[in-house]
């Protein structure tokens, strides 16, 4: 008995990307892309769903390498003025898509609400706001820069996953990289430590504003 409960329980784990992928309303958020971006930007949204279906059952760290390759591959870095007349906008995953460009904020978002479908638990991801040194770590020039965070397991060092560089990297060999806060749906945190907690996302009030956009697309 013991031995079938177990098996059971495997099993249960197993489908979980798949039964999340499986939820999604794709039908809903084509018709959502296809009305404000046109069927030009059908293509790319049905090769992110092929994305979710091919790779629901892959471990965990096969599902960010592909999510990371995916969107650094199809999506051109562009400034939010250029993109969406705003000096700061958050766009949400279809937004991206639909513009097929975006700034270090998109990617880490597009990111990470595409992994979150693919059943990876939000407490082991993080967005990172970070001041980066560019041209190196020795550089004395620094910009703000956003990047994603995945964490296996609560006290492990987290694996960065970056629109700037295509290799998944441990935080200990980005040495460019200074983190200033981290966040998710779940919570915000002084740098990119979980020690200590800093406060509820509530307080960042473009991201509360970015999830309501989000689930009226589609995303639960």
């Amino acid at each position: 008995m013991k031995h079938f409960q177990r098996l059971i329980l495997i099993v249960l784990i197993l489908l979980t990307g798949v039964l999340k992928v499986a939820a999604v309303d794709f039908e809903r958020m084509q018709s959502v892309m296809s009305q404000r971006f046109g069927a030009a930007a059908v293509p790319s949204f049905r090769d992110w769903q092929k994305l979710l279906q091919d790779n629901a059952d892959l471990p965990a760290p096969a599902k960010i390498k592909q999510v990371n390759d995916f969107f650094n591959r199809r999506v051109k870095f562009g400034d939010d003025q250029v993109i969406w007349g705003q000096s700061d906008y958050w766009a949400t995953p279809m937004e991206t898509l639909g513009r097929g460009a975006g700034d270090c904020e998109d990617f880490a978002i597009a990111k990470y609400f595409t992994l979150l479908l693919l059943g990876i638990p939000d407490d082991k991801l993080r967005l990172i706001y970070v001041q980066a040194r560019i041209g190196g770590a020795n550089s004395s020039i620094t910009q703000a820069h956003m990047v994603l965070a995945f964490y296996p397991e609560p006290n492990a060092e987290p694996l960065i996953l970056d629109n700037l560089i295509n290799d998944l990297l441990p935080a200990s060999r980005r040495q460019d990289l200074q983190p200033v806060f981290s966040f998710n749906s779940l919570g915000l945190w002084q740098g990119v430590s979980g020690a200590q907690g800093a406060g509820g996302p509530s307080s960042l009030s473009r991201w509360q504003e970015l999830r309501r956009r989000a689930r009226a697309e589609g995303f639960d």
